[in-house]
């Protein structure tokens, strides 16, 4: 489909609102620039980013201080929750930061990127150590879209943990999908099951959370808000019903924020908006392949240097999966993934 081409008017009426916004930003800078030249911020402190909303931010000092919303300076850019930052903050007469404005951005252990939908990647959170890919009983997991998120968290180099909530609608004997973890638990990925209809539904959960900073993702309606609202007691968080008809869920968060969770030792939480499907346009067929971590042993050893992985003779894939080395349903999920990438 071809882009819906603007009119004169509608050019002039964005690039008003871009330079008036333009102009905004600079005059906030010049406005905090007298500020620091005149001594009126405080001396420069750590901080992490809560929430990210534009050119301001929620920062949280290191001593577990209320969040205070701060401006960015002109030359910071792509900031996003989870950065540690250095800010400065003003006071009110009682010693309390009213606002504040970062200075600096500390160096990043690893970033979360998602395309947007022109295919760019997009930083929406920063410094974690693992994502926590939240699928349900309900609605029914695909197994293709669970490797999505897993070929998506391995493109990151971020550790992926499989979270299966809502465990008490499972049949007793675990039905397929306990067969599925299996599967994945076999692969060496950790997986966790959740209930927020038992009170010890989310011990085991609280035990992988602790002394970590953790991303949850999943799609809608498998209950992320649920979990977080039993993680954050004193938080409250919109949860939207699933749909009658088609059993999904509906959107409940609108940008990502970072929680530190009283629940769990030294645990930050950062929750990030739903979505029903891990893009995967940035990522070429080699990238997938590499996503997919039980191949790595046979990568790079077919005959032919340009192997498709399809019914090449001496493809390295095709004879592992006919011995049993790779699961025949992880390769056709992989196939799948594959052409998906020629259809976007």
């Amino acid at each position: 489909m071809s882009k819906r081409k603007l009119s004169r008017q509608q050019r002039w009426r964005i690039e008003k609102i871009q330079a008036e916004r333009s102009r905004r930003a600079e005059q906030r800078d010049a406005q905090d620039s007298q500020k620091l030249a005149a001594g009126e911020y405080g001396p420069e402190r750590p901080g992490r980013v809560i929430a990210h909303y534009g050119r301001t931010l929620d920062v949280q000092g290191d001593a577990d201080e209320a969040t205070v919303r701060c401006h960015l300076r002109a030359n910071l850019e792509g900031l996003v929750t989870g950065d540690r930052v250095i800010w400065r903050a003003t006071y009110d007469d009682e010693g309390n930061a009213v606002e504040g404005v970062v200075v600096a951005r500390s160096e990043r252990q690893n970033v979360l990127e998602r395309p947007d939908p022109r295919g760019q990647l997009k930083p929406v959170a920063a410094n974690i150590d693992q994502i926590l890919i939240v699928f349900a009983v309900e609605p029914a997991p695909h197994p293709n879209l669970i490797d999505r998120y897993l070929v998506a968290a391995e493109a990151t180099g971020i550790a992926p943990v499989l979270v299966l909530n809502k465990i008490d609608l499972l049949p007793a004997d675990g039905g397929e999908l306990r067969a599925l973890l299996a599967r994945y638990e076999a692969l060496g990925y950790p997986v966790v099951t959740t209930t927020t209809a038992r009170d010890d539904g989310l011990d085991a959960l609280l035990e992988r959370l602790s002394g970590r900073t953790s991303v949850f993702v999943g799609q809608s309606g498998v209950g992320k808000s649920s979990l977080i609202d039993r993680l954050l007691p004193d938080e409250s968080l919109r949860i939207g019903d699933l749909s009658k008809d088609s059993r999904k869920g509906t959107h409940t968060t609108t940008t990502a924020r970072l929680y530190r969770l009283p629940t769990a030792d030294d645990a930050e939480l950062i929750d990030s908006p739903g979505i029903r499907e891990f893009g995967l346009v940035h990522l070429d067929e080699q990238q997938v392949a590499e996503g997919f971590i039980e191949f790595h042993d046979f990568l790079g050893r077919c005959r032919f240097r340009d192997c498709s992985h399809r019914q090449e003779p001496g493809c390295a894939l095709l004879e592992a999966v006919e011995r049993g080395d790779i699961h025949p349903a992880r390769f056709a999920s992989y196939r799948h993934i594959v052409d998906s990438l020629s259809e976007t």
